[in-house]
Order: structure tokens, then sequence, then C-alpha cells
């Protein structure tokens, strides 16, 4: 498909000389202890969002990210790895890999704990991963997937087949932590077709509902809504649509385990606080409330427990932001 060729291009472009269109969210830098980030890395932050979360990190991971940009996230993943080979950084586009190789030898010189082995940049494709199934345990990319195409008449487009992937190389359990925009509705086909728009993180966006779906849809049973937020203003009369179309960036992480018989559990930051006489109440289905607490829930159990119509049951709305805990 040619909007392959056009996306190489514009990589290729930012990877010569620092691109200012291309995805980016105003982000405080994060501070880590003894972690110095070359201004370059930061210059070359295409993402539109962060994959980066503390509660992810475990001793001994092997992480694989894909799409390596100027190598910021995957010097924070060593931050935390610390080994050679720890982490894995693919990318198709030869002066991406090479800018990223330059400004791991920057950080290098300005972190004494950090040897460029740590990051092991491989030449390689999200549609077809140069990794060994079930042999990493995070998994990784800002701002990529929605360039892809989806499912057509024709059968199954690139994004199916990068989750398809994505899944084939994680371990059981294992996670798939993603930044991504989205749109509040489906984007007329003039933008969707526009490849340089699809490159620059525009036009191939999902509907929020469309993307946690892809996922369900790619084997993933549990997906978190970390973060929700304001991204890019598509002006109707300079892009052609009907209104005002604001786009958002979400973070989100899915994890590799069988979708549940009764439908995928996914987090938007709901929660279920019971107030009854007694210290904890238990549904029976395997959630147990203490009293006056708000317990984190997915929605498919938020939903359920709305329904009992208990005056002594409170169910929250979605903050579309969520750290852990709780119960599905």
């Amino acid at each position: 498909m040619s909007y392959h060729q056009t996306v190489r291009d514009v990589y290729r472009d930012a990877a010569v000389a620092t691109a200012n269109n291309l995805c980016c969210v105003p982000q405080t830098p994060r501070y880590l202890p003894g972690l110095a980030i070359p201004s370059i890395m930061h210059e070359m932050n295409y993402g539109c969002g962060t994959t980066i979360h503390l509660q992810d990190m475990t001793a001994g991971q092997r992480v694989l990210y894909v799409g390596v940009g100027g190598g910021l996230e995957a010097l924070e993943f060593a931050y935390f790895s610390r080994v050679p080979g720890g982490v894995i950084a693919v990318d198709p586009v030869p002066e991406m890999r090479e800018a990223a190789r330059r400004n791991l030898e920057v950080a290098a010189a300005t972190n004494d704990w950090f040897d460029p082995s740590f990051v092991d940049i491989r030449d390689g494709d999200a549609l077809e991963l140069p990794i060994d199934d079930d042999s990493v345990t995070l998994a990784a990319q800002n701002c990529l997937f929605n360039i892809f195409t989806t499912a057509g008449p024709d059968g199954d487009g690139d994004l199916e087949r990068a989750l398809r992937e994505m899944r084939r190389v994680l371990e059981p359990a294992g996670r798939l932590v993603m930044s991504d925009p989205v749109t509040p509705w489906p984007l007329p086909d003039h933008l969707r077709a526009d490849e340089i728009l699809r490159a620059q993180c525009l036009s191939g966006c999902l509907t929020f509902e469309e993307y946690l779906q892809s996922m369900v849809d790619a084997g993933f049973g549990s997906i978190e809504v970390r973060a929700r937020r304001p991204y890019r203003m598509l002006d109707r009369e300079r892009f052609g649509l009907e209104r005002d179309t604001l786009l958002e960036s979400i973070e989100v992480a899915a994890f590799n385990v069988p979708v549940p018989a009764d439908g995928p559990c996914i987090f938007t930051g709901r929660t279920a606080i019971y107030t009854g006489p007694e210290e904890s109440w238990d549904d029976g289905a395997g959630h147990v409330l203490p009293r006056d607490h708000p317990l984190p829930v997915c929605d498919k159990t938020a939903g359920l427990l709305s329904d009992l119509g208990r005056s002594d049951l409170t169910v929250t709305a979605s903050t579309w932001h969520y750290t852990g805990g709780g119960c599905c």
C-alpha cells in the first residue's frame, strides 16, 4: 500500500531534521533519579502521550518498543531494566534507527549507569516483528498504530495484523502499553485517504470504542484506560469537516489474557461504593466491597452493580484514569 512509503518518508525527514508537526502533546518532562535525558530526545519525542508507567516496571522484564523515534522512551525503559538487550527497539526507517543510536550515545555520556547495549535497535516492521513468540514481558508503541489502516472488505487491515503480532510476542499475561489519538466520531473518507495527514497522526484515528474493540478482537481480555486528554483540533473549514473535531490522546494497557466468556474487562476509572449496615458486602460474583471505600471495578461489573438498584450502592462514572486495583 502506498501510504507505507509516505509514512517512511515523513519519519525519515523527521529523523534528519526535527519536525514540529508530528504528534507530541505538551508534557512536563519526567524526573527519575539519576536519569539525564538529552534535549534532542525531547525534541524528537513524536508521541502523543507516554507508555512509561511505574506499575508496569518489574525486575528482569524484557521490553519491546515498536517505532523507536528519538529513543526517549527506549532510554526510560532501559533505566528500569539495565541489562544488555533488556529493551528491543524496532523501526523500519534507517535514518530513525541511526538517529536513535546517536542519541543513546549522547545519553551514555551523561548517565553513568547507562550503556547503549541496554537497547537493541533492530530493523523491523510492526506487521512482521523480528521477535520470537512469547518472548517479551511488555510491549509498547506510542502514536504509531493510529496510522495503520483497519479491516475492509478484502480482509484484515494493518492494525489487526500489528495487534496480532504484539500478542504473538508477548508472554501469557504480558501487557501491551499504547498511546494513540482517537476521534469522537468517524472521520470522513477524504481525510482517511490523505496519506500525509495519516502519517502525521491526524486522519487515521478510530473512535474510542473502535480502538478498544480492536484490542479485544486481537484477543486481549483485559484493558486499562490510564489517561484521556485533548490532542488536536481539526478545524471544520481547513479540514473540510461538518463540525470542528477535537481529537483526544489516550493511554491504555492491554493484557494478554483470554477474553472472558461474558466479555472483556475494561477499566475506565469507575468505582463501586457500599454504604450499608455491614462492614462489607459480597455480591456473590467475586466482588467484596468494604463499607464506605471506593472499589475500582471494570465497566462490565459497574453495569451489573448499577442494575441492582440498591440504595446502599453507588457506582461512579468513568474518569478515564485508572492505575490498578479493584476487580472485574
